[in-house]
């Protein structure tokens, strides 16, 4: 690439959610990528001497590799719109409507995706209500085994596969550790797999499905990024019926959102090909254990290619 077509890009990362070191590592993936594209890449912690510094600098486009609430709720991302920045990725309201599971979950339900059952529980009504009284009716209306998540975040924090009901309530106060509101939902069996979508200007396309088969039965945090904890399949092991439905409903879960540029789609596919929606996420991990990444090299592009594509697309939106 000549000097004239290299942008000035700032790549964020860090932040102070739990998922800080994961984000890290993405952004380091990211800014080394466009600088393999030929661009000038500037790697920057969102702290408070960020909004002065874009108001200076004022880069050619931004590119968040946050995860957690950092990145993900919405705030920065409506910030950096006020400052009129150009911006990789979803709308601050878009991201608003994927980082809350319970109502990322209610828009694509209503969009015909299939949901697992849920209760949507708050820590103050846990505490007001009763526990005992609170996880009876829990148990009584959602049965055999459960997931626990808090009903915001990523990398797997805070969640529990609850397979003895016994262990609800411990369940309960781990996913109450990471956000004041946690989800209860019927837990489905199947391949669990995730959908990269990606759309740099000619509408969204999905990228090769990756099927997830943890060692240990369980795609926790730390098999999301330990190598060896987990066995990724890119393309994925679906018949072409399964890709062809989890790739449809990918698309219509991307659309219903709102989402823009780049997002990852998590599904659990049961026996009988049907893909069920686990979450969405606006700002997907881009470390070298990641999904986007590995659902990169099986489309038989690269990542250079892909962000380069993604900051062109963000430069030309904001351009009108």
């Amino acid at each position: 690439m000549s000097d004239s077509n290299a942008l000035h890009v700032v790549v964020l990362a860090g932040g102070i959610s739990h998922e800080r070191d994961v984000s890290l590592r993405s952004g380091r993936r990211v800014a080394d990528a466009l600088t393999a594209a030929g661009h000038r890449v500037v790697l920057r912690d969102p702290d408070a001497g960020l909004l002065p510094f874009l108001a200076n600098e004022r880069p050619d486009v931004v590119f968040p590799a946050l995860h957690g609430s950092s990145g993900e709720d919405g705030s920065l991302l409506e910030l950096l719109a006020a400052l009129g920045v150009p911006t990789v990725g979803s709308s601050a309201a878009a991201a608003r409507r994927a980082w809350s599971k319970p109502v990322a979950s209610s828009l694509v339900a209503e969009a015909g995706l299939a949901v697992p059952e849920s209760i949507v529980l708050s820590h103050e009504a846990f505490r007001e209500l009763g526990a005992s009284s609170v996880l009876k009716v829990v148990r009584s209306a959602l049965e055999g085994d459960l997931v626990v998540k808090p009903a915001s975040g990523g990398s797997a924090q805070g969640v529990t596969i609850v397979d003895d009901p016994n262990s609800l309530a411990r369940a309960m106060v781990e996913a109450f550790t990471y956000a004041e509101v946690a989800v209860v939902e019927r837990r489905i069996f199947g391949t669990e797999v995730a959908v990269a979508v990606i759309d740099t200007g000619a509408g969204p396309e999905v990228l090769p499905v990756v099927e997830i088969e943890p060692v240990a039965g369980v795609y926790s945090f730390q098999a999301r990024y330990n190598a060896g904890e987990t066995t990724f399949y890119a393309p994925s092991r679906l018949d072409e019926a399964g890709v062809s439905a989890v790739s449809d409903a990918a698309i219509l879960a991307h659309r219903t959102l709102g989402l823009r540029d780049l997002s990852r789609v998590d599904f659990m596919v049961d026996a009988e090909g049907r893909p069920w929606f686990l979450e969405a996420n606006v700002l997907p991990g881009l470390t070298e254990t990641s999904l986007v990444p590995l659902a990169i090299e099986a489309s038989g592009t690269d990542a250079p290619t892909v962000y380069d594509g993604l900051v062109r697309s963000a430069i030309a939106r904001s351009q009108g």
